[in-house]
């Protein structure tokens, strides 16, 4: 099932008409997002013709083999001619394309590269040579982040030829309303939650059962592939898993500053930066710092505290990696810790995701009084703040508190965020927020008493329930 990326599609769609000659595109984006499915529907749609190719873990003489079988639509065999280097097999490609307009999507590129280092070399000779005066799309695409953003830098072969680059991200929240469309927003959030936006991670949800059922089914079953995923990931990225596996664990499990990782992993903190550099390269961690330290300064912040960055990621070391051993002869056990935690962790987590974006959403159309330039949370010893947004040419800020309980919130709240979490925030401002302007929210599942709403509404607040904010975002 093929849903959305109607930006990505129109994206490919306008690349394809400019006509200007040969296209080189670089499309990438982590494990599971979607691109292969994509690039193969894209592709499908057009009149054009078109080859995919998939490299594999293989000696490159059998992938220049299978690439010149596709690009002739058979299989490959025996008897498929055989070429000594990338060089000849590009060269034989360029007299079959000759000046057809088609497309051509070379899949998992990285495995090409690391089979034969010269790949690159004999590419770009080639398009220098014949595909950027021909009328050929050419797509180069690949999950290891790191090897496809090397191919962006100044060192390698390839630097200056790309037509176009594009990293294929996940999926927004408002996609789950088609994922799932007979389900309410908690639940939809929920979902969310536990595996954000990734389409194959929405894959193993099934819109006809509950979200308890789909966890016992899919995710605590003793054949589910969520349990091994994480490990798949890494190992086509790093070489010492352990090691990262321990960094990650321990940041699930709640150690975010620096000292906290290196004490949870018994790690020096030298040796534990490298680490950490490498998993924010994967976009597997992210490094936070709070919204009120000035841009200019955030780089060398000694606030700064790292996260994990994929919702699944969050649940698997939450409820799954601590309890992997029981899942295979009492999942009802684990599945009965999840359901009594599932509501903290998705207030913790998804619920203030979608409280900043929503709050990027509405600076961008206009329906905040201040346009963000900075959105975030706030953290000090003194006061947490969930949802922080600033304007730091206007000196405006919004501060806001988020909810995921079952009741209204109370005029106390109110009380506590204005009289407290509000002042002490303003006050990490570099000015210690003299003569800015502020905007208290609130972001509540269930709104707020008729009491917390006049309060709120008396120092010009924002309130946003659940419903409001799942209609805002749709």
């Amino acid at each position: 099932m093929f849903l959305d990326r109607i930006d990505e599609l129109a994206m490919l769609e306008q690349l394809l008409k400019r006509r200007r000659g040969g296209e080189l595109l670089l499309l990438y984006g982590r494990r599971r997002v979607g691109k292969t499915a994509l690039l193969r529907h894209w592709a499908g749609q057009n009149t054009l013709p078109w080859t995919y190719w998939m490299a594999q873990k293989e000696p490159a003489e059998l992938q220049r083999r299978k690439l010149y079988a596709a690009l002739r639509g058979r299989a490959a065999s025996t008897t498929t001619p055989t070429f000594a280097s990338w060089s000849e097999l590009w060269d034989d490609t360029a007299e079959l394309v000759r000046d057809d307009r088609r497309i051509l999507v070379l899949d998992e590129l990285p495995w090409a590269i690391e089979a034969d280092g010269a790949m690159l070399s004999a590419l770009q000779y080639a398009w220098d040579i014949h595909f950027q005066h021909s009328n050929l799309f050419l797509v180069l695409c690949g999950s290891q982040i790191r090897t496809m953003e090397t191919i962006l830098s100044q060192q390698t072969p390839l630097f200056g030829r790309l037509t176009a680059q594009y990293r294929l991200q996940p999926f927004p929240f408002a996609i789950l309303r088609q994922f799932f469309p007979a389900w309410g927003p908690e639940a939809q959030v929920a979902v969310y939650a536990i595996v954000g936006g990734v389409p194959a991670y929405l894959s193993w949800f099934d819109a006809n059962r509950s979200l308890s059922d789909n966890i016992r089914a899919s995710i605590l079953a003793p054949s589910s592939v969520a349990l091994s995923e994480i490990e798949l990931l890494l190992s086509d990225e790093v070489r010492d898993i352990r090691t990262y596996l321990t960094v990650l664990n321990a940041i699930g499990e709640g150690a975010h500053a620096l000292k906290d990782i290196a004490n949870a992993t018994l790690t020096a903190s030298t040796n534990l930066t490298k680490y950490l550099g490498i998993l924010q390269e994967l976009r597997l961690v992210e490094r936070r710092v709070p919204a009120t330290v000035p841009p200019a300064l955030q780089h060398r912040s000694k606030q700064g505290r790292y996260h994990l960055t994929d919702p699944f990621h969050r649940f698997y070391f939450r409820f799954l990696r601590p309890r992997e051993a029981e899942i295979a002869y009492q999942p009802d056990s684990v599945l009965a810790e999840i359901q009594s935690g599932l509501r903290e962790f998705v207030g913790q987590t998804a619920w203030e995701e979608l409280a900043r974006t929503w709050v990027f959403h509405q600076g961008m159309r206009g329906g905040l009084s201040f346009k963000p330039e900075t959105i975030g949370s706030h953290w000090s010893r003194g006061v947490q703040a969930d949802v922080v947004a600033v304007n730091w040419r206007e000196r405006a800020i919004l501060v806001g508190e988020c909810k995921w309980g079952t009741d209204q919130v109370s005029r106390e709240i109110i009380r506590q965020l204005i009289d407290h979490t509000v002042p002490k925030t303003i006050a990490a401002l570099p000015d210690q927020g003299a003569g800015w302007r502020v905007t208290p929210a609130l972001f509540a599942r269930m709104g707020a008493t008729v009491q917390a709403q006049a309060l709120l509404h008396e120092h010009e607040g924002v309130l946003v329930d659940l419903l409001t904010l799942y209609n805002d975002l749709g």
